[in-house]
Order: C-alpha cells, then sequence, then structure tokens
C-alpha cells in the first residue's frame, strides 16, 4: 500500500502506523475547550474558545497574514485551523501521536484495513534523509504492470517534486478514487535515472503474508505487517503447510514495522498455549490483558527472524514466542517501539492517535527503547557469488534442525 514500511533505518511510516489499538468517538472538538471569545469561535466554531492571551496572539498573527503576506489572497482559513490542530498535536513532541484531517483519516482507515484503492506499493521514508522509496511493489498491482521496481526513489507525483513531504502526504497522493490515473517520476538505481509512469488507480487487498516449504518440511511464512486482512492470509498459509507436512515454523518478521495489536494478538493465538499474550498498562497503571487459550495451540519449533527495523506488533509476536520458549529469536535487536497508540475519532471526519499506553511481553518486560534481544544473533551477509543467499535465514534452518534432532531423541 502507498505507505509505512521500513528499510535499513527505521522510518516514519512506522512510527505512524504501529499499533492503532482502538476506535473510540468524543464530541467533535470536544478535546480543544478554551476560555475566551470571538476569534477562536469564529476560526474553530461555536464552543470553542481560547484564553485571552491566546485570543489575542491569534488575532495577531491572523491580522499580519491579512495585511502582510504576500500571498493572502490564496489562504484558506480552514487550512490554517488544520495547521492549528496539527501543531498542537506534534508539539506533544512524540512521533507516535498525529492529529489527522478528514482525507488523512480516511487514508488510515484503508491503511489499517488492508484494502484500499491505489497503485499498490508499500512506501518507506528514511528518517534521516527524509528519502521516500518504493519498499515493495505488489504482485499483480497497477505499479507492477506498469514497471515499478522496488527500491525506486519516489521523486514526482503528478508533476510535483515530493522529496520534502511527510510519507502520509505522498501517500495521500498517490491514492485515489479508482479508475483514475497517477503519474509517478522515481529515480531508480546509482545514476538516478529518471522514469516516470502512468498508473491507473483500482482496488487493491494488501498482500501482507507469503509462504512456501523449505528443507526438512519446514514452513516458512513471512509477515510484511499486521493488518485486518493479515490474520485471515496467516491462517491460510499456515494451514496449506500443514497439510504439506509442516514439522517445523519460520516466521518471518524482519523489517515489519508493526500494525494491529489485536491481529497479532489473534496469530499468537494459534501458536501458544493457554496464558498471557501481551499486556498494556496505562497512565494510571491500569492494566489489559490479551491471552491465548489452549485450542490451537503449536507443538513443533518455531523460530522468528528479526532486525532492527522489526518493531511494535513484530516485537510483541517475537518477545512472546521467546517468554514462552517455542523456539529461537534470530537476527539482530529489534527496534524498541513498546508503546500503545490509540485513535480517537473527533467526530467531525478528523482523529487523533495518541500514545496511551505502554506493553509487556507475557513475563513482563518492556521493550521500549530496548528492543527484543535474539537468542541467536546472526547480521545479514551479503554474498556477492549469490545476490539472493539468505545467511539469517539460513541459521534459522540451522537452529531449528538441532530442535529436531533434540526432539528426535
Amino acid at each position: 500500500m502507498e505507505e509505512q514500511h521500513s528499510n535499513r533505518h527505521f522510518w516514519k511510516g512506522a512510527l505512524a502506523g504501529a499499533l492503532a489499538m482502538f476506535l473510540v468517538t468524543v464530541g467533535a472538538l470536544g478535546w480543544m475547550q478554551f476560555r475566551g471569545v470571538n476569534f477562536t469561535e469564529r476560526l474553530f466554531g461555536a464552543g470553542v474558545q481560547a484564553d485571552a492571551g491566546t485570543e489575542q496572539k491569534l488575532q495577531t498573527l491572523k491580522n499580519l497574514i491579512d495585511e502582510e503576506y504576500l500571498y493572502s489572497d490564496e489562504v484558506e482559513e480552514d487550512t490554517l485551523r488544520e495547521g492549528i490542530y496539527t501543531g498542537y498535536i506534534n508539539a506533544l513532541g512524540d512521533p507516535y501521536s498525529v492529529y489527522y484531517d478528514e482525507e488523512e483519516t480516511q487514508s488510515l482507515m484503508e491503511s489499517t484495513s488492508g484494502e484500499y484503492s491505489g497503485i499498490g506499493v508499500v512506501m518507506s521514508q528514511n528518517l534521516e534523509t527524509g528519502i521516500t522509496t518504493a519498499a515493495q511493489v505488489y504482485e499483480n498491482s497497477p505499479a507492477k504492470e506498469a514497471g515499478m521496481e522496488a527500491g525506486d526513489i519516489i521523486y514526482q507525483v503528478d508533476g510535483e517534486d515530493v522529496t520534502t513531504l511527510d510519507i502520509s502526504e505522498i501517500a495521500q497522493r498517490v491514492r485515489g478514487t479508482e479508475g483514475t490515473t497517477v503519474e509517478i517520476t522515481v529515480l531508480r538505481g546509482e545514476e538516478n535515472e529518471e522514469v516516470s509512469f502512468t498508473i491507473e488507480r483500482r482496488q487493491v487487498e494488501v498482500t501482507t503474508v507469503e509462504s512456501e516449504m523449505l528443507e526438512n518440511q519446514t514452513g516458512y511464512i513471512r509477515i510484511t505487517e499486521f493488518d485486518e486482512v493479515t490474520y485471515d492470509q496467516f491462517t491460510a498459509a499456515f494451514e496449506n503447510l500443514e497439510a504439506e507436512g509442516m514439522q517445523g515454523l519460520i516466521v518471518d518478521l524482519r523489517d515489519n514495522p508493526g500494525g494491529n495489536l489485536l491481529t497479532v494478538s489473534q496469530i499468537l493465538d494459534r501458536l501458544l498455549p493457554e496464558g498471557v499474550i501481551v499486556y498494556t498498562e496505562d497512565k494510571n497503571g491500569e492494566r489489559e490483558y490479551l491471552t491465548s487459550d489452549e485450542e490451537n495451540k503449536y507443538e513443533n519449533p518455531v523460530a522468528v527472524l528479526v532486525n532492527g527495523n522489526s518493531a511494535s506488533a513484530s516485537e510483541i509476536f517475537a518477545g512472546a514466542i521467546q517468554d514462552y520458549e517455542l523456539g529461537p529469536i534470530v537476527g539482530t535487536t529489534t527496534y524498541g517501539k513498546g508503546v500503545v497508540q490509540r485513535i480517537i475519532d473527533l467526530g467531525d471526519g478528523t482523529c487523533v492517535k495518541l500514545t496511551v499506553s505502554e506493553y509487556f511481553t507475557p513475563n513482563g518486560r518492556s521493550i521500549n527503547g530496548e528492543g527484543i534481544t535474539p537468542d541467536v544473533e546472526a547480521e545479514l551477509q551479503e554474498n556477492e557469488e549469490n545476490p539472493e543467499a539468505d545467511s539469517q535465514l539460513d541459521t534459522a534452518l540451522s537452529e531449528l534442525e538441532k530442535r529436531y534432532q533434540q526432539n528426535a531423541q
């Protein structure tokens, strides 16, 4: 989908998209009730007021725009208003808390559902450079058919340079009504060759799960993110592998930025014994527990592949497998995003995503800022003779082979 993912550095998309936990409703703009009259009521609507100092400063800024700003004729009050809301939440200094206007809210809801109208590209943005790339181009998608490739740098959308925009803004421009077209210009390869595509948008279901049977009847399932569609896709892949005689399972969560907490918990419920999957704790010390039952406990060993871009829901998955000692975590230390966001409907088509709690693994480990340390450390080694070689996957296969032998004794 035209939004969040991760690469060698962690991406803004991961920060913005991971762990949207619950959807609640409050009165439109009920969170922003100040004292005062006049300007804020006119700008924001009846009932929204500010203290005298804030009222005066906002009025002063508005007067300066009207009287001095070169392009004041082009300024819309709606845009200014949305900017104030955005800045209000940004001032928290929390990269996970975000205000979404109407269009961004619609895009957010589509991204968490896993179905949307677009071109079929997962985009990722480097926090340090701001460069946005196509991290994945879905098979049979409009983008794939047009010729886009993973690794392409997103340069222009409909002729406008987007290299300075946030990934959510780029995603919003790429998406659109089914049947309409969007022109994408990318920079490709070491020479940054400009390549342009005119792509027709259509309905896309995100493919978040890939699977295959490896050697020694070891099943392999890669999960790129945890959306609403992911549970069904995982279940189908898991059952197909079991029908083929799967003796062990590798779950690849490398570069998975996270996603829906309930989805990852549903998947873990198919693997874990009865007990706690994860619990959260809010500012008041109140805890909420998500638990598994005994019905679908997986009896064979499980290995989990992770890296520094495995975050949030991916860390919940790895932490639970590790705490229940179902098998080795292989790779490098994960990102360390251990806080939960709640999406709050503001009642007027907009929403705010706020960090509301911290989550803990079944054994009570907090991973925020720490990450999950693998049981088996394994850096990804480049292989010039075989660029497709995957040394971390080979390590995971080797670790499962040891457990097969132990179980056979």
